[in-house]
């Protein structure tokens, strides 16, 4: 496939890795860390460099799947002159695919050495949780069956983004599991899942075209709407239920971004084409508030 070419001086080169590492989506990365660092706190279990070492990994992992998805998604003709969406740099022509290879490669490779480190400090599932993490990048949007392609998508963004995420983080700082972390990580899962959705909203019409299935594409519209507005009521309640599970009512502060969704779900349901840019834009403030809420309200009694 052909690349259309973008003349030098309209974008510049940290313009363009800027674009390609779609900085809107990095909550998904970032709060499951920031929430299983503050349980793993409040257990009297918190870490710092394992916790900073968690965090690098998850957001290079976040991005190594941005890259990869580009990738593929220009070589599948996915990602062509009509899409909503913002820019993809591959297909735009303004980061070439060789370069973008490489690139992808040389930070799995740094995300995979660096995660050594907390192999070493907390075994063997570590290693584990990181080959899949990384298989799933490439996996994504690569490969024989990309899951992206098959409506699967949704569901492995809720396990790697809010199970995965929060249960790893908590794991590398306190060596075990408990049942509330992972109730936890249902929040960040479903704000994750919802990123997705409404980019997928935005992109039915055209993923059809190209046999790119995702959930919105198989059921449409309408139900991919309602199922934004579920996860979020769904998230809500999550705080509520570690207060049930003997952890502090200060979890609860978590409702104080509760105007913001229903500014979202206002705005998802009134906008269609590009004007859900601003409703993924904003589904990650919304997750980036409700995650450091969360956590914050957690510790809250650690300073009393």
């Amino acid at each position: 496939m052909r690349q259309t070419k973008v003349e030098e001086p309209l974008i510049t080169s940290l313009q363009a890795w800027m674009l390609a590492i779609r900085p809107k989506t990095l909550p998904a990365g970032a709060v499951p860390v920031v929430l299983g660092s503050a349980l793993a706190a409040v257990d009297g279990r918190f870490r710092l460099l394992p916790a900073l070492v968690a965090l690098i990994c998850a957001l290079g992992i976040q991005v190594a799947t941005n890259f990869i998805n580009e990738i593929y998604d220009f070589r599948k003709g996915a990602d062509t002159a009509e899409r909503l969406g913002p820019t993809r740099t591959v297909a735009a022509g303004i980061i070439s695919e060789k370069t973008m290879i490489k690139v992808s490669a040389s930070l799995a490779a740094g995300v995979f050495f660096l995660g050594l480190y907390l192999v070493y400090t907390a075994g063997w599932p570590i290693l584990l949780i990181g080959l899949l993490s990384l298989l799933f990048a490439w996996g994504y949007t690569g490969g024989p069956y990309p899951i992206a392609y098959s409506g699967l998508g949704d569901l492995f963004v809720f396990i790697f983004f809010g199970l995965v995420a929060v249960g790893g983080t908590y794991y590398v700082q306190a060596h075990d599991l408990v049942l509330p972390v992972l109730i936890a990580a249902v929040a960040p899962g479903a704000f994750s899942v919802n990123i997705l959705l409404v980019n997928n909203i935005r992109d039915i019409a055209t993923d059809r075209r190209v046999g790119k299935m995702t959930l919105p594409a198989r059921i449409g519209a309408k139900w991919a709407r309602r199922l934004y507005v579920a996860l979020t009521v769904v998230a809500y309640l999550v705080p509520a239920l570690l207060w049930q599970n003997h952890y502090s009512p200060w979890a609860m502060l978590s409702l104080l971004s509760l105007p913001l969704a229903f500014v979202m779900i206002r705005t998802l349901y009134a906008s269609e084409g590009r004007e859900l840019n601003h409703v993924l834009a904003g589904t990650g403030k919304l997750m980036t508030m409700h995650g450091l809420l969360f956590a914050a309200g957690l510790l809250v009694p650690l300073f009393q």
